[in-house]
């Protein structure tokens, strides 16, 4: 448990690795625990599983760099998304927990299959004489912010607007901000019952920003809460992120306008979970008063999202006027290319954020400052391949 952050953001920790500590934990505490796993399990950084347990392996040759390896091993690889996915659910309806890891461009390949389970646990709650089942959990990563290596191809967040736009209310989709509240999120999948719970996080080493409470203030409070470490009494504009990129982007804009407009007023606030029109997991959703008290009235908000910008707008146009948003995001626009670049592609840069504050603010210098640096930064990532920007 982490009590404390003294200097939230400037230490680095891998949500991914974390994750991997737990499902090693796991498999070790409950002998019927499956990881499944197309063939990413080394490469999402899951690799302490390893230390504890072996992939399931026929009476079959094996090499000596092989990893360990035996017939009846429960992390279960193979290169089929959809092979995987039915076992896996076949599993858990025996009332035993799995888990199942992949990139994020992937999933939506068992889009339909996934759907089919949520109906038969729609179908399922109704039958009186059948015992709630564990969830079925998807650890989504390598994700469309990170993906210099693959580029376009491995570049999609398309699964989370489908199951936020399912009307049955059976899906949750899950941004832990950080490795903290990764542990947290690992926790709450492994406590949830008839539901499909959608974890999306990244692999690098990414900025610690929240302790052990507030992750899980954030689940037990609407899936949102302010960051008082970035937020000022009375802000004239408020912002918000859901997703860990995204968040670290939208804060370092704060950084960068309290520099360039001190006597602005702004606040933070982090989005943990979204559902079925709602802030908030399918059965904490965020209301309209909390709504209200964080994001106040009739100032402007800067919202940031992991994913396409219209699923999250939509989300909050529930809770708010649509002329109050300004939402940005993963706008399908990707390459082989360096981690800014990606964010300037998109739209959704901390310059981006900062001059929609510019704009709004009338403040015409800045603006034009702001895009001078993104051009700077996008010439030299064309001419060196790397960022000047970190």
């Amino acid at each position: 448990m982490i009590e404390f952050v003294e200097r939230p953001g400037e230490k680095l920790y891998s949500p991914a690795e974390r994750i991997g500590e737990l499902l090693a934990e796991t498999l070790s505490n409950n002998p019927y625990f499956y990881f499944f796993s197309p063939d990413e399990t080394t490469s999402n950084r899951f690799t302490a599983i390893y230390d504890v347990e072996k992939r399931a392996w026929g009476d079959l040759p094996t090499k000596t760099w092989d990893l360990p390896e035996a017939p009846d091993g429960r992390i279960v690889e193979m290169l089929s998304e959809n092979v995987l996915f039915s076992v896996m659910t076949g599993h858990l309806i025996t009332g035993e927990q799995a888990m199942m890891g992949s990139y994020e461009a992937f999933f939506p390949i068992i889009t339909a299959q996934i759907l089919q389970q949520m109906k038969f646990i729609k179908q399922a709650k109704a039958v009186e004489w059948r015992e709630p089942m564990p969830a079925v959990n998807l650890l989504s990563t390598s994700t469309c912010w990170r993906q210099d290596h693959n580029g376009f191809t491995h570049q999609s967040p398309a699964l989370i607007s489908t199951l936020l736009s399912v009307p049955s209310n059976l899906a949750n989709c899950i941004f832990p901000v950080d490795d903290v509240a990764a542990e947290e999120a690992f926790h709450f999948m492994l406590g949830s019952r008839d539901v499909v719970n959608l974890t999306t996080f990244n692999k690098n080493p990414l900025p610690r920003y929240i302790d052990s409470f507030h992750a899980k203030f954030l689940f037990d409070n609407g899936g949102a809460s302010i960051y008082q470490f970035a937020s000022d009494e009375k802000p004239d504009i408020i912002f918000t992120a859901a997703g860990d990129i995204v968040t670290h982007e939208t804060l370092e804009a704060v950084k960068i306008l309290r520099e360039d407009l001190p006597r602005l007023k702004m606040r933070f606030v982090g989005i943990n979970a979204l559902s079925y029109r709602a802030i908030g997991t399918t059965e904490n959703k965020l209301s309209k008063e909390k709504f209200d008290e964080m994001f106040l009235k009739h100032i402007p908000i800067i919202a940031n999202f992991h994913g396409y910008p219209e699923t999250l707008e939509n989300i909050l146009e529930n809770y708010t006027e649509r002329r109050r948003l300004r939402v940005h995001g993963f706008n399908e626009e990707g390459s082989t290319t360096t981690p800014f670049e990606m964010l300037r592609r998109n739209g959704a840069s901390r310059y981006d954020i900062a001059i929609d504050v510019a704009e709004v603010l009338g403040q015409d210098k800045l603006v034009e400052k702001y895009r001078d640096i993104l051009e700077s930064n996008h010439e030299h990532a064309v001419q060196f391949g790397e960022d000047l920007i970190k």
